[in-house]
Formats: C-alpha cells, structure tokens, sequence
C-alpha cells in the first residue's frame, strides 16, 4: 500500500511591510489588520478539514496567523526554526527599490536567481536556503507519512516547496503565485515522489498580495 502525506501549505497572512514591498527576511514582523482578517478567512476554511498535526514557522506572522487557524480546528502548531524565511542579509527592511540602489550588484544576483550567491550582511544563498527547507520536508516526511498535516510559513519557503514538488530549477523565473493566506496543497508519496494538488487557492480572500514586489 502506497503511503502517502498530504500538507496544506499557507503563507501567512499580510505585514505592514509586506503591503510596502519590504524584504522581511528573519525580521519579526506582525500581521497587521489585513493580514489578522485572512487569517481568520483561512481558519474557517480549513475548518472543514482533519489534520493530524501542524507547524508554523517561529516568526509572530506566521505563528499568529497558525494559532488563528488552530483555534477553529482544535489543533496547536508546533514551531519550526527551519520554517523560516530565507535571511536576506544587508536587504532586509529595504523595499526592493532600495535594496537595487543600494546594493545594485548584489541585487542583480538576486533578480537573477543566483543559486550560490550568498546575500550580503549574513543572507543565505538559494542553495543554502533551499537545502534547510528540503531537510525541514524530509523531517515532516519521516514524522507524518500517511497522514495530513498543516504547514504555515512564508513566500520564500512556499517558493522552494512548490520548486521542490514540481521539478523547477531554483534559477527559473518565478511563473506562480504565493498570495497571502491561499491554501496550497501538495503530497508525498514513498519513497521520493512529491507532487503538487492544487495551488493559490484564494477564493476565500480579497485582493491577497503575492511573494513578488509588483503585486
């Protein structure tokens, strides 16, 4: 029998920052009142579905709006480091347009996808960021296989999951939304194989903002 775990990806819901294109990173910042409403519109969505455990990042935006969704179906999030966002070094608290100015090499790498190309200021590179989000997977994997569970983190870290699922390269443009607090569902199935259900789903939001500057 194959045994397979299904997770309910979400982004977490709106910051401040996020509404000013700023690049958080490992900064803690609150979900403000737009972001503290998706939540609770994603709660009772997922009301609906059994879940057999959940984790959040340990970042307040992503552990609030988890306890927001675990208050509606009884289910405490167990917070994970490794969840994190990806550490955007010297960008962080910049809005994109003040990262490319002032950091104009820097950021070209990062436009472009650089794999190996570590951020200035302690930021991780894709590969290293990528890495820590595949073994956080492979955790999950070992701990849930045959069940369903719920994941709450962060545009960077859905943006390597869905890469992950899907085969995409980690320097391929971004063609895919990450909204905040769209329901993304994918599933692993032993020994190795991930696959993507459905993705964005957003139907129960208005107007959620996406990982990328111009949305």
């Amino acid at each position: 029998m194959t045994q397979i775990l299904s997770i309910c990806l979400v982004r977490h819901g709106e910051t401040t920052w996020n509404a000013e294109h700023r690049l958080q990173g490992h900064t803690d910042i609150p979900l403000n009142d737009t972001g503290r409403a998706q939540a609770a519109a994603t709660a009772r969505l997922l009301a609906a579905h059994r879940f057999d455990a959940a984790y959040t990042s340990d970042l307040s935006r992503a552990a609030d709006t988890a306890r927001a969704i675990g208050e509606r179906i009884g289910l405490n999030a167990t917070p994970m480091a490794a969840l994190r966002e990806r550490h955007y070094g010297v960008f962080q608290g910049l809005t994109y347009d003040e990262a490319q100015v002032r950091h104009p090499e820097a950021y070209a790498h990062f436009k472009a996808r650089t794999p190996d190309h570590p951020l200035p200021g302690g930021g991780e590179s894709l590969t290293t960021f990528a890495e820590r989000i595949a073994t956080a997977l492979d955790d999950l994997v070992q701990r849930h296989t045959g069940q369903q569970i719920l994941v709450v983190a962060h545009g960077g870290v859905l943006d390597i999951i869905y890469r992950i699922a899907s085969g995409r390269s980690l320097s391929q443009a971004r063609d895919f939304k990450i909204p905040n607090a769209a329901l993304n569902w994918i599933r692993h199935e032993a020994p190795a194989r991930w696959s993507i259900d459905q993705w964005a789903e957003e139907a129960h939001l208005t107007a959620a903002r996406d990982e990328l500057p111009n949305s």
